[in-house]
């Protein structure tokens, strides 16, 4: 008998829950089923949101051949037999939609054989991915299809599909109100982990009900939330880490860092990240955040898990409550597009190395005052320049923290320093 996530696979708009975004009156993929129309697309989205379900409705509404392959075991043969299949249909004035599962594990060679067969009509192409598109698929596919972003369920749409199993598959089991919100909640949005649990717990209860103890059996060890090492969710939680330490948020960047460490991100990475944080949104507003972060970075390898990563969010915790400045990341930024426009400005020669009696005769050092022999610890005047570029300004301190006594100082010392006013800053901050 098959599962009963493919037993209950919905056959129309009535029976589909979830995906409002994409299925709401006036949205494409909703019109595409009411009128029969076919475009090709790809459906882009986590496990169990509907991807398959809903490009067999496409197809049935459009009375289309339905041709599914999967890009996990197909190859370019299979591509050929499904093409020919659609040329026959086509000779007979019928359209057929090839349907691609997990079309992100087609190399280039596989994704490109289906171009000529969508460009001509003799296929509609619609693909289902997990993974990010723009990053996994060939740029002469992605314009030749739509894209449609399908969301994790709800709850409530979870909650839906288990009602609605209960009462087609099994009208005589109970399971109270607050198991089936429980078991809503342990799917994490995805409608197929749901209806596996829920057909485990039918084969582990007496047929009559469904109790406590017996759900405690089935979601044992199936609550696992949704992370990939380095595709889209990695990323997007690093960078509400990242923002919530940005935000002044400690209570937020924990509840990230804790995220990632139960998906099973490296510690080290997250410890990187931070000192990263401690350079470029805290600086010199508070110089002590990076020490910390170094620290907890080092108190990490040399403990491991739990000690180290509590010393991690520590430094964590402490960034975001620091005052902030990325005026020292700006003003990076601004010295590096300088050097990168411009040629190989020489040193001037005032502060050249002088380690040789040849560089000394060249004028090596010649004229340089140092600076600990001058009233104040400063040589007026002196630039540091080269000379064909000119004074410039690139750090900007910000007034918090620190860096209010270090705009104090600058503001004292710039206009003392070099052979004239300093320029403005280039304008390369960074957004």
């Amino acid at each position: 008998m098959p599962p009963l996530a493919d037993q209950l696979r919905p056959g129309t708009l009535a029976e589909f829950c979830g995906q409002e975004h994409l299925l709401g009156a006036g949205q494409p993929l909703r019109r595409a089923l009411e009128e029969g129309a076919l475009h090709s697309m790809v459906l882009w989205g986590p496990p169990g949101t509907g991807k398959t379900t809903l490009a067999r409705m496409l197809a049935v509404n459009a009375r289309a051949e339905f041709i599914p392959l999967s890009a996990v075991l197909c190859g370019v043969k299979d591509i050929r037999a499904a093409v020919e299949q659609a040329e026959a249909q086509r000779a007979r004035g019928r359209a057929t939609a090839v349907f691609v599962d997990e079309v992100h594990r087609f190399n280039k060679a596989q994704q490109d054989a289906f171009l000529p067969h969508i460009e001509n009509g003799t296929i509609t192409f619609i693909g289902a991915t997990t993974e990010n598109p723009a990053f996994e698929l060939n740029n002469a596919l992605l314009s030749r299809v739509r894209v449609y972003s399908l969301q994790a369920l709800a709850p409530l749409a979870i909650r839906q599909i288990i009602d609605r199993a209960l009462a087609s598959n099994a009208p005589d089991l109970e399971m109270a109100p607050a198991l089936r919100d429980r078991l809503a909640e342990v799917a994490d949005g995805d409608a197929r982990r749901a209806l596996n649990l829920l057909e485990l717990a039918q084969s582990l209860s007496d047929g009559h009900v469904i109790d406590q103890a017996v759900m405690k059996k089935a979601v044992e060890g199936a609550q696992i939330r949704r992370f990939d090492k380095g595709q889209d969710d990695f990323y997007d939680q690093i960078s509400a880490m990242h923002k919530s330490v940005r935000g002044s948020n400690p209570d937020a960047a924990l509840y990230w860092f804790a995220r990632m460490l139960d998906g099973g991100c490296d510690p080290a990475y997250l410890a990187r990240r931070v000192v990263r944080i401690a350079s470029e949104d805290v600086g010199n507003a508070d110089p002590r955040a990076l020490a910390l972060a170094i620290d907890a970075w080092e108190a990490w390898r040399r403990m491991g898990p739990p000690e180290g990563e509590l010393a991690i969010a520590q430094a964590l915790v402490y960034c975001a409550c620091a005052a902030k400045s990325n005026a020292v990341y700006v003003a990076f930024n601004r010295a590096m597009a300088d050097v990168k426009a411009r040629g190989s400005d020489p040193v001037p020669a005032h502060i050249r190395n002088a380690p040789t009696g040849l560089a000394k005769a060249q004028g090596h050092g010649a004229g340089y005052r140092y600076d600990h022999d001058e009233a104040g610890g400063f040589a007026r005047g002196q630039s540091y320049f080269p000379a064909a570029l000119g004074e410039r300004v690139y750090y900007e301190p910000v007034k918090r923290g620190l860096e209010i006594q270090i705009a104090e100082k600058l503001a004292r010392l710039r206009p003392l320093a070099g052979g004239g006013t300093p320029s403005a800053p280039t304008g390369n901050t960074p957004q």
